[in-house]
This record gives C-alpha cells, sequence and structure tokens, in this order.
C-alpha cells in the first residue's frame, strides 16, 4: 500500500515536531519541507516554487504562525494542496474558516487544529452536549505561553524572555466540587515571566509596562522575575504546557464532572502530533471526493486513526 506523502511548511518547533510525528508512523513518510529561508536539510524546497508540487503531495502540513503566516499561507495552499494547520486565533476562526473554504474547492483544509483549538475544543462541545445543565471551564497551564513570551520580547530593553500561564489550583477544586463558580479572569490564572534585560536597562520601568500591558497581563495577577540569559538558557528553554477542560452539570437531583486534561512536555511536538493525524483524516476524506474547510467538529474521529474502521470496532469499541 503507497504511504502517504507529507509535505511540511515551515521548519520551526512545530515544523520539526511533525517531522518527529512522521518518523513514528508506517502509512505515511515526509518527501519535503518548504520554508522561505534557506534550510540544511536533504528535503529542502524553497517555498516559492511550491506549486510545482501539486502532484507530489498528498497533504501539506502548515507549521507558520497565526499572526502573520497562516491568514496568508492557509487560503493559499488551500487551493492548491489538502492542507491541515493550528490557526489558533480564536477570535478570528470564523472569518479564517470562509477564506480558506472559499479557495478550497477542489481540496479538503483542516484548519485550527491542535490542542487548544483542537483537542480541548472536541471535550467541550461534547460534554457540554452530554450535560446541558451545566458550566464549562478551560484551564490552561503550567505552561509557556509562546505568544505571551513574544509579548515579552518585544518590549524595549528585553533581550529574551519566557512566560509561564498557572491555573489557580482553589478555582481548579472549586470547579471539581461542584459549586460551578463564576470565576473572574484573575481568580482563574496567574502569570509569571522570567526576564532577560539588556545592559543599562530600566527594570522597574520594564515591570511596569509588563503588569499593565492590556489583553497581556493587565487582567492578571503577574510576577516578573529578572534573570540571567545563562539562567534562561538552563532552566527555561523547555516548551511545556497543558490543561484542563471541566464540564460541571446536573441531570435531574444528581450532579456530574467530566474532565479532561493534558500534560505536555512539548507543546510544539504534541500540536504536531495532533496535526499528522488530522493530515491522515484529511487524505482520506480527499479520498472520498469530499472538498471545502473543515475543524474538528467535522471529522469522524476514526479517520483519524491508521487503524481500519473493522479493526477500531475489534480493538477499541
Amino acid at each position: 500500500m503507497s504511504k502517504i506523502r507529507i509535505g511540511i511548511v515551515g521548519y520551526g518547533n512545530l515544523g520539526k515536531g511533525a517531522e518527529k510525528a512522521l518518523a513514528q508512523l508506517d502509512d505515511m513518510e515526509l518527501v519535503a519541507v518548504f520554508s522561505r529561508r534557506q534550510l540544511d536539510h536533504s528535503l529542502y524546497q524553497p517555498l516559492a516554487g511550491i506549486a510545482e508540487w501539486k502532484d507530489k503531495i498528498d497533504v501539506l502540513v502548515l507549521c507558520g504562525g497565526s499572526a502573520t503566516d497562516l491568514p496568508e499561507q492557509g487560503p493559499k495552499l488551500a487551493a492548491l494542496f489538502n492542507t491541515v494547520d493550528s490557526f489558533d486565533t480564536h477570535a478570528r476562526i470564523p472569518e479564517y474558516y470562509e477564506q480558506v473554504n472559499a479557495a478550497a474547492t477542489g481540496t479538503i483544509a483542516v484548519i485550527s487544529t491542535g490542542w487548544d483549538p483542537g483537542l480541548f475544543s472536541l471535550t467541550r462541545v461534547l460534554s457540554e452536549s452530554i450535560l446541558p445543565q451545566g458550566e464549562s471551564y478551560t484551564f490552561w497551564g503550567r505552561g509557556v505561553s509562546q505568544g505571551h513570551s513574544d509579548a515579552l520580547r518585544r518590549i524595549a530593553g528585553v533581550k529574551d524572555a519566557r512566560q509561564y500561564t498557572i491555573p489557580s489550583e482553589t478555582a481548579l477544586q472549586r470547579v471539581r466540587n461542584g459549586e460551578n463558580p463564576q470565576l473572574t479572569t484573575r481568580e482563574k490564572h496567574t502569570r509569571e515571566c522570567f526576564v532577560v534585560t539588556e545592559d543599562g536597562a530600566d527594570k522597574q520601568k520594564i515591570e511596569q509596562e509588563i503588569v499593565n500591558m492590556p489583553h497581556y497581563f493587565a487582567d492578571y495577577d503577574t510576577k516578573v522575575l529578572f534573570i540571567s540569559q545563562e539562567e534562561l538558557n538552563r532552566d527555561h528553554a523547555a516548551l511545556p504546557h497543558g490543561g484542563f477542560v471541566l464540564r460541571s452539570g446536573q441531570t435531574g437531583d444528581n450532579n456530574h464532572l467530566v474532565e479532561f486534561s493534558l500534560q505536555l512536555d512539548s507543546n510544539p511536538e504534541f500540536t504536531s502530533n495532533v496535526l499528522i493525524a488530522y493530515a491522515r483524516a484529511a487524505y482520506r476524506l480527499h479520498q472520498k471526493g469530499e472538498n471545502g474547510a473543515r475543524t474538528v467538529f467535522d471529522i469522524p474521529i476514526g479517520l483519524l486513526s491508521p487503524r481500519t474502521a473493522e479493526e477500531l470496532r475489534r480493538d477499541a469499541l
């Protein structure tokens, strides 16, 4: 049986994770790695020439960022290839879906997959459907927020930084106790910033700019810790993350709690594994003659598995 031919667009942490994921699989193979920059990689191809690969790739895994890469690349590449991406700007997902769907007239384009959006999204919908009377809660962390870390590095005088999102144990326990609390943003999470400054930088000014930064830190209790580059490299090189989705609900006189959690040593490596599973689903949908954009809500879970439907019914049901 021929293998599913995969191309990777972008070779940062996510792209490298996708390569590792493919190395573990028997039904898929990596055939090209596309990048705007020159790579020292045996499968490197310049992104500018990607259209020439239209008939040589079954699914493209888009590993660029949601801020600038995917809004441009998603629709453009979905017009030529089956694609899967991890677009995660939640407020813009409906707009992004429409743009990609309009382009994917002869292809399948799976958008916004990973763990949140992605697996957490599935858990929220599943638990809310089963327990319509109740409250849903999502907690993130403890883990490195790459977007918030980037926001720190944009501050004048900051050389490097990592930001950790930390869920409140008190808030989590209240949810698990079935209290169905109404929680503010500040009550659910705290933020911890490890910052390396340029020589001579005003640390007090930097700290005030961080804790008062709108959309990122102003609504949270935020701790700022100044450390050396050596400490950052030694103690904060990894990119762990995770979190919890909980649904506390009632049926008649009885209370129930649904909880789904993740603890990830590497956020990008886990996310890339989710992308690869959905690449398999995209290929199978296209083989059935389907086209257009899809989200995790539109794809049967069995299509993610390398096993056949008969094997799943026999071994997993």
